[in-house]
């Protein structure tokens, strides 16, 4: 994967030996590929190198956020512009208060979760309206990095097949299904209830359980299902399969970097 991070200082002045470094990394981008070079541009135009505090890049708890995240430390310290990365902080508002309250100064984030956790809207918003309503609190927002890891459930492949499960809407048939899904997912807006209500699922016996535990949850048997990120590793290591949204419940989550505009 070959994606970063976004920032900005504006406001404060550049002094020359600054802009040169600025030069010099945006120049470097150059050779990056198209996608990197758009993002890492964006990155290194809005950094001052005038403080000698470090940027300080955050993370979720999970493994593509932790990915996100060095490499944004990484291509910040190989321009020369120092950086940290605190990894695996926690979930959602944890890390939008983080940044928010000054102890980050940007973490990797998603389209559909800034729509339905933090802006708390059920409406699907273009980039600009996003944008512009993360204005208001200080916060801008990177162009996609390029891939969408929107939630999903997922199953092992040999259960779904004795089963004859393809679908979402096939759990219906079988209520006597295991569920177990992360804390975070049980209480989302674009989590379990409303999904449960969409799909109108009759399962009852379902549990909280931790992200990476619910994989090994669902390899030994203890659960039939789990809710999942698309994009994850587990779903090709563990032979999984991917349950359709056949309703087309879940919004499209298209990772970007959020970044606080002070």
């Amino acid at each position: 994967m070959t994606w970063c991070c976004a920032s900005s200082n504006d406001g404060f002045p550049v002094r020359q030996s600054d802009g040169l470094v600025l030069w010099r990394a945006v120049k470097k981008t150059r050779r990056l590929g198209s996608r990197r070079s758009l993002i890492a541009a964006l990155f290194f135009l809005g950094v001052t190198c005038a403080s000698a505090n470090p940027m300080i890049i955050g993370s979720k708890k999970f493994t593509e956020s932790y990915v996100l995240g060095e490499i944004a430390k990484r291509t910040l310290n190989d321009a020369g512009i120092p950086a940290e990365h605190r990894q695996g902080m926690g979930g959602t508002i944890i890390l939008w208060q983080a940044l928010r309250g000054g102890q980050i100064d940007a973490y990797p984030e998603y389209t559909g979760t800034i729509e339905q956790e933090i802006l708390r809207t059920n409406r699907q918003l273009s980039l600009n309206e996003l944008r512009e309503a993360l204005t208001k609190f200080g916060v801008g927002m990177t162009e996609p990095l390029g891939f969408n890891n929107t939630y999903a459930l997922v199953m092992r492949r040999s259960e779904a097949q004795r089963l004859g499960l393809r679908t979402i809407s096939d759990l219906r048939n079988h209520p006597e299904l295991k569920i177990g899904l992360t804390h975070e997912f049980l209480d989302r807006q674009d989590g379990w209830q409303p999904l449960r209500a969409r799909y109108g699922l009759p399962q009852q016996n379902v549990i909280g359980i931790d992200h990476a535990l619910g994989y090994a949850a669902l390899k030994n048997g203890s659960i039939d299902v789990k809710d999942a990120y698309s994009t994850d590793a587990k779903i090709g290591e563990y032979d999984l399969v991917t349950l359709e949204d056949d309703l087309q419940f879940s919004p499209r989550y298209e990772a970007v970097c959020v970044y606080r505009l002070s």
